[in-house]
Parts: C-alpha cells; structure tokens; sequence
C-alpha cells in the first residue's frame, strides 16, 4: 500500500527566514494521521534564507539526519564539533542523553535540507555527530545507504536505531529496486524530479508512505534524486 502525501497537502509554516513544510505531525501543526510512520517521526523540507538559521537548542533522545538538497548548512555543537555539510551530502546527529546545537545557513544563497527524524532503539548513550559526502554517481541507477543503523551498512554513517536512509539518483527511464520486507515501513521523497514507485506517480517534493510492499520498485519519469528511509514498526 502506497498512500501519496503530496507536496502540496503537507503542514508547515513560513516564518519569514524559514519556510517549513511537515510530511508529519510538528510545531503548530497537528494531523493524527500524520504522526509517524514506524520509527520515522519527523520530515521536514526546510528552506533557510541566507544568513539565518536556528539558533542553540537542546535535543534528547532522538536520530536526526540531514539532507542538504541545496546550498550548505553549518552546524556547531555542546560537545565542540563543527561543520558545513554541502548539498547531496548527509549529517547524523545521535542526541542520545543530551546536545545542544546550532545550525546556519552562512551562505550567499538559500540552502535547502530535508531534516529528519527516527526514533532511537538505543537510549542511555552519550550523544554523537558525524557528516560524510556522498557523491551523487556513486548512487546513480542505484539506493545507497546514507545513515544505518546496521553494522553490515559500513560506508553509511552510524545511526542507532534500526533504520536505513538511503539515496538515489536515477535518469529518466531508469528504474531502481529496494527489497524492504513487507513487514516495514518505508517512506520515499524525491528532492527533485517525477517517478512511480510501484506504479503509483509522484512528484517531486510529494511523499509516499509505503507499508505492506516487500520491494519498492523506482521508476524515474525524468531525472531524479530520491532519499528513502526503511524503518521498522515501532
């Protein structure tokens, strides 16, 4: 089953330096239906306006990975770690116990991320970040883990959870399969382009809840690039 959450149908809010779009349940906006999907609480689609960004702030307990789809975010934390992570590349924060951090747009233009969030199957561990590059072609035609929380995952950074975050990129007329199991949940957005997954057509920026599918079958309409989080039932 494949339950289409268009672009357009999402939460959010635009608070001037930050325009926000929710695929579930987060701040102001509320959707029982929306409130996670397995493990995987949060998707949001953020656009930062140049010199601003989201100043301290404390997370606990919590996965959160981000996907710079344009531009680059700079991100400092309590435990002294810094870094820029530019578009196509990928963060992991583990808030485990307790962190505390900023994240900043401090380029000319608008940056642009999906941040997302998965609940821990862990807890009770000190927090951690990490970020890597993830070259586009080394996933083209192809999903590649980005952030695992499987051991055999081992160029995917570390997350602690029993999750995947996966990319690809396809060309038009490509296709790309995903063996996910029938007993998990998966949850699939292209940041930009249009494809089917399973026959079902999607836009870019839409998202696709999908469950009770053992393989997730890609097929890209034109070029696109597609993050897709596996997830376990909670």
């Amino acid at each position: 089953m494949i339950d289409v959450r268009t672009f357009d149908s999402l939460g959010g809010a635009n608070h001037g330096w930050l325009d926000a779009k929710h695929h579930f349940s987060f701040a102001d906006y509320h959707d029982p239906k929306r409130v996670h999907h397995g493990a995987l609480r949060v998707w949001n689609d953020d656009t930062i306006a140049a010199g601003t960004g989201f100043p301290p702030h404390p997370h606990a307990d919590m996965e959160i990975i981000t996907y710079v789809r344009e531009g680059a975010i700079t991100h400092q934390d309590s435990l002294g770690n810094k870094g820029r992570t530019e578009a196509g590349d990928v963060q992991v924060m583990s808030a485990g116990t307790g962190i505390r951090h900023s994240e900043y747009n401090l380029e000319p233009g608008v940056t642009k991320i999906f941040q997302i969030w998965i609940i821990p199957n862990k807890r009770g561990e000190g927090p951690a970040w990490g970020a890597k590059p993830f070259p586009k072609g080394d996933r083209s035609g192809k999903f590649v883990a980005l952030a695992s929380g499987f051991a055999d995952d081992g160029d995917a950074l570390p997350i602690r959870t029993d999750a995947r975050v996966l990319g690809a990129t396809l060309k038009a007329g490509e296709t790309a399969e995903y063996a996910i199991g029938a007993d998990r949940k998966g949850y699939l957005v292209p940041s930009s382009g249009k494809v089917e997954v399973n026959g079902v057509a999607l836009n870019t920026r839409d998202g696709a809840a999908i469950q009770d599918e053992a393989v997730i079958r890609v097929k890209a309409l034109e070029d696109a690039e597609l993050v897709l989080v596996d997830a376990a039932e909670l």
